[in-house]
């Protein structure tokens, strides 16, 4: 049997003013890509990986991102946002209604602000992380 290795969710890319990380990432694996800006390396080493496991991933890193946590203030300095996907109630023409996944773009001072049980009931799954090269510079 061969191991399947789980790569979706694991790309790094940036346009001019932004740049965008797969949340399935371990913080290890960051830190070892060099296709990843130094910059972003050199904070998730210094700034977030002594508060985390090498394999902590992270998704995990933001699920569990409390608002005292000083890796919070590194995010939000990056003026991060984070795309989820989150369920919702969609009716139909006839009046039947399904949940399906929406996905969109939020601060992360708003996923903070959400309780794990608000999570959990949502259904929140995190995609990626969004910052700003400029932010980026100032941390």
């Amino acid at each position: 049997m061969t191991k399947q290795v789980y790569e979706d969710y694991k790309y790094f890319m940036q346009d001019a003013g932004c740049f965008y990380v797969g949340a399935k990432y371990t913080l290890k694996e960051i830190t070892l890509n060099e296709d990843i800006l130094f910059k972003f390396r050199k904070v998730v080493a210094e700034s977030i990986l002594p508060s985390y496991s090498d394999e902590d991933t992270l998704e995990t890193v933001l699920y569990y991102l409390k608002p005292d946590d000083f890796v919070f203030q590194v995010f939000k300095q990056m003026n991060a946002d984070v795309r989820v996907s989150i369920k919702v109630k969609k009716k139909h023409l006839f009046g039947k209604e399904e949940e399906v996944y929406q996905t969109k773009y939020i601060k992360v001072k708003e996923l903070v602000s959400m309780s794990e049980e608000e999570k959990n009931k949502a259904g929140l799954l995190i995609q990626e992380l969004k910052g700003g090269k400029l932010a980026l510079l100032t941390v």
